[in-house]
């Protein structure tokens, strides 16, 4: 019997024989009242129970783990933390069905369940640990990044700015930019009143009359002005998650839009961080952009090619089937095949990735094009993460100067490609030696959204937060 079946009996039991007891605190209030804590599915409990059933063993340090339900793989990753610091303890991941998952979101709650169990079970073996908490992520085309701005004018200008009234714009701002998610959702889908949530939200910038400052409390001035990034996701995809975290017997800490986990892979605790960057990720269903300069997300896009696109183009071309056609992909350099059939299989790819580089170009240019006629220039390094990113000509396309696809955007250089690898990711140690390469950076962001929630700066008072806005900033990020 491995550690989760074990801990499901023992929860099992104590659902029946023990009491529980509920308790939220100050912070966690405050995060609910600006709708900025990432989709909580229960308080924090405390199992006051005795039981002799066989348990798994507990860490004394804070324990969570992180799941990426990616439309090609669930990977798990189990983390112990101990202040800002994240040590990955287990690591596992398991090969989603090709009817589980449809353009990054759950098609199959009841097999996606299955897979991420299992990859939790071997995960939990490995830690030899179990885990009953996790952070999710979410992807798709239909999650939406927003960056909206909202002023608010003041009507005593001599009086100090407050965080009441910091929390008052960040509100503004997040109704507006749900709005409008709602409208670019139904526009594109043909559906009506699309209920959608906020799942992630970040200050991109702050200004007192005009003025850009980092922390506008204490100012004076007649107007203030923030500049809010708002991830949404419908409410259809948010319940599959929050299924199947229930399912799973884990505690839903938060849901992050994947784009934003990999941004706080890259960018991690630092307020200061002078990360610029466009970081990519392509996975199985989809391609999710994340746009950060200066260590702030300033704005997302998705779109529906991914890995999968590309296999699908060589199984089409050559008439084989599917799992014939992402063998040959992954292996297209192998003597195994035909001259004819590795040059076929190229030719449909080839294909693939000119859409796919369309597809890039025209996510910056619809970002830019929200920024206003006030932005500037496009941060001049492109990072890619993923399984997807592993096909060589991906990276290759965005570096050939052939087409030049860049020229009719604001770079004023031509970008630098690479790929983000897993020893980028800031303040977190991987003691299994099993988090090698860029496709575990999204579940590695997960963890960093995960500490955002627990963290010590999480546990500080009301008061305390109340005098720093880094505090809020780092409320926000989750």
């Amino acid at each position: 019997m491995n550690l989760r079946q074990r801990m499901k009996i023992k929860e099992s039991i104590t659902k029946k024989l023990g009491s529980i007891k509920a308790s939220t605190a100050k912070l966690q209030d405050l995060k609910r009242s600006i709708s900025t804590k990432a989709l909580s599915r229960n308080s924090l409990e405390e199992d006051t129970s005795q039981d002799d059933t066989p348990s798994k063993p507990h860490s004394p340090k804070n324990v969570f783990a992180s799941l990426d339900i990616g439309t090609e793989y669930v990977k798990a990753l189990i983390s112990e933390s101990d202040g800002e610091e994240i040590k990955v303890i287990g690591v596992s991941k398991k090969h989603q069905g090709l009817t589980d998952m449809y353009a990054g979101a759950i098609a199959d709650i009841s097999a996606v369940v299955d897979n991420c169990d299992e990859a939790l079970a071997e995960a939990e073996n490995m830690a030899g640990v179990g885990v009953n908490k996790a952070v999710l992520g979410i992807a798709g085309e239909l999650v939406r990044g927003i960056t909206f701005t909202v002023s608010y004018k003041r009507s005593n200008s001599e009086k100090q700015i407050t965080a009441e009234e910091m929390q008052l714009v960040i509100e503004k701002a997040q109704a507006q930019s749900k709005l409008k998610a709602s409208k670019q959702l139904s526009a594109e889908t043909g559906e009506k009143d699309i209920d959608v949530k906020l799942i992630n939200s970040a200050i991109v910038a702050m200004f007192v009359d005009g003025y850009k400052i980092s922390n506008p409390i204490g100012f004076q001035g007649s107007k203030l002005s923030i500049r809010l990034y708002s991830a949404f996701a419908p409410m259809v995809h948010i319940g599959a998650l929050q299924q199947v975290a229930s399912q799973l017997d884990l505690e839903l800490m938060a849901i992050a839009a994947e784009p934003f986990a990999v941004s706080r892979t890259v960018v991690g605790t630092d307020p200061a961080s002078s990360v610029s960057a466009i970081l990519i990720d392509v996975g199985g269903g989809t391609t999710d952009i994340a746009f950060v300069e200066e260590g702030g997300v300033q704005g997302t896009r998705s779109f529906g090619i991914g890995g999968r696109s590309f296999t699908k183009a060589i199984s089409e071309d050559l008439g084989i089937s599917f799992k014939k056609a992402e063998q040959l992909k992954l292996n297209l350099s192998s003597d195994e095949y035909s001259v004819h059939e590795r040059g076929a299989a190229t030719k449909a790819l080839q294909k693939t990735v000119e859409v796919w580089l369309s597809g890039v170009e025209l996510s910056i240019a619809e970002f830019v094009e929200e920024q206003g006629p006030e932005y500037g220039a496009l941060p001049a390094v492109i990072m890619l993460c993923g399984g997807g990113s592993s096909l060589s000509m991906l990276p290759k396309a965005l570096h050939s100067s052939e087409g030049e696809w860049y020229k009719d955007l604001p770079f004023t250089l031509k970008p630098r490609i690479g790929l983000i690898k897993a020893d980028a990711a800031k303040g977190i140690t991987d003691t299994t030696d099993k988090v090698t390469d860029h496709t575990f950076i999204t579940a590695l962001g997960l963890l960093r959204v995960g500490q955002d929630t627990t963290g010590p700066e999480a546990q500080e008072s009301e008061s305390k937060l109340k005098n720093s806005v880094e505090s809020f900033k780092r409320v926000l990020r989750t």
